[in-house]
């Protein structure tokens, strides 16, 4: 297998994209990733996207934007796995180049999510669920977080307010990205006097629907070192059931601990080696839970990283340094592809007013459903 480094990134801005179709936002994705890396075509493209058939009525994206970029013919295909499929869509091409069957390769993110109304979102993201056991029960996606922050809540005397640190952290890093959604900061009070979603889950809780493409371009590392942005040091994959209630354990992220562990493992590192964790907060539960199951908390005490500011860009271990979720926004089949670009702006040093200061290894980690596929990469600088 041969080693397979980023040679060029490129992105839209997260938004409610009224004036741009999918295929333009991919468009757009694909051609700034294509410029920076200094290339006019690609051997194949593999686009992750989880919505486009549901909300939209567009299936057969692969060939869609291949087209619409301009290189038809080229090998192209989607790649879904719920709100991980940006990361799978990345594993898929990075695969690609280190067995060799290709060699310069576009992994593009898409999702369009606001044309739909409300109700068809919720629908659309509730395919994510146990359709059968969850989702015809009449519980949401955000109903099942709920119940999972209540219970965290319970099981370790833990109160609302102490989940605030993570929507504050995402908020003030947002502020300074200017392709996020949200960039103005929140204080503590703001998030206590948000709307309620679904108890205990508040609107500052939850990540907002939203529109966006990113995009990497890989290649092997022999023949394209000279313009190597980072290494791929890793790529895990673990899944776990979809419904909670199948679980060995509702607050125990099996799929992230399997997942995270199969990640250091290939990486030769240990999680006190990570300089910074784009974590996959679409809920500020997830995030708590997510730090446990990854290593870098003790079960029970996630939250607490949040409440003694260790997530900063100063911190023992950033988090969303760009806004995450929360901030830059979820548009989720593009969203894993959003943290990888994050990841090399910060290895690069190129990371702004976010930079974290001597950055040498980041890692990124998409989550479909409620934990029920965790894809976990780790990239090193070059």
């Amino acid at each position: 297998m041969r080693d397979v480094v980023i040679i060029g990134v490129g992105q839209t801005r997260v938004e409610e994209h009224w004036g741009k179709s999918l295929r333009h936002m991919a468009h757009d994705a694909v051609m700034a990733a294509m410029k920076d890396a200094g290339i006019e075509t690609a051997d194949a493209l593999y686009v992750g996207n989880m919505l486009s058939g549901e909300l939209g009525g567009q299936e057969h994206v692969g060939a869609l934007v291949a087209d619409f970029i301009g290189l038809r013919g080229i090998e192209a295909m989607k790649v879904e796995a719920a709100c991980a499929s940006g990361a799978a869509a990345l594993r898929v091409g990075m695969f690609a180049v280190a067995s060799g069957i290709h060699d310069v390769v576009m992994v593009c993110g898409v999702e369009k999510m606001t044309d739909a109304v409300g109700d068809e979102v919720t629908s659309g993201l509730a395919t994510a669920a146990d359709q059968e056991y969850e989702v015809s029960q009449g519980i949401s996606f955000v109903g099942l977080n709920a119940l999972l922050m209540r219970r965290y809540m319970h099981q370790f005397d833990v109160k609302h307010e102490h989940f605030a640190g993570f929507a504050v952290n995402a908020h003030k890093n947002g502020a300074n990205n200017p392709n996020a959604m949200f960039q103005s900061p929140i204080k503590a009070e703001t998030y206590l006097r948000a709307s309620m979603i679904a108890d205990p889950i508040n609107l500052m809780d939850s990540s907002p629907v939203c529109d966006g493409a990113a995009c990497v371009i890989l290649a092997p590392a022999d023949g394209y070192r000279a313009r190597a942005k980072a290494h791929i040091l890793a790529s895990a994959v673990a899944t776990d059931s979809l419904a909670i209630h199948d679980r060995r354990d509702p607050l125990t992220l099996d799929a992230v601990a399997l997942s995270s562990q199969k990640a250091y493992a290939q990486a030769r590192i240990t999680p006190t080696d990570v300089d910074l964790f784009e974590v996959h907060d679409a809920f500020t539960i997830m995030a708590a839970l997510s730090l446990e199951a990854a290593g870098f908390a003790p079960r029970g005490r996630g939250v607490c990283m949040a409440v003694d500011n260790e997530i900063g860009i100063e911190g023992r271990l950033p988090i969303s340094t760009m806004g995450g979720l929360k901030s830059r926004g979820h548009p989720v089949g593009a969203t894993g592809v959003y943290q990888i670009v994050e990841v090399v702006a910060q290895l690069t040093g190129q990371a702004g007013k976010n930079q974290v200061q001597g950055a040498r290894i980041g890692m990124a980690q998409n989550i479909g459903g409620s934990g029920a596929t965790v894809i976990t990469h780790i990239l090193g600088g070059v």
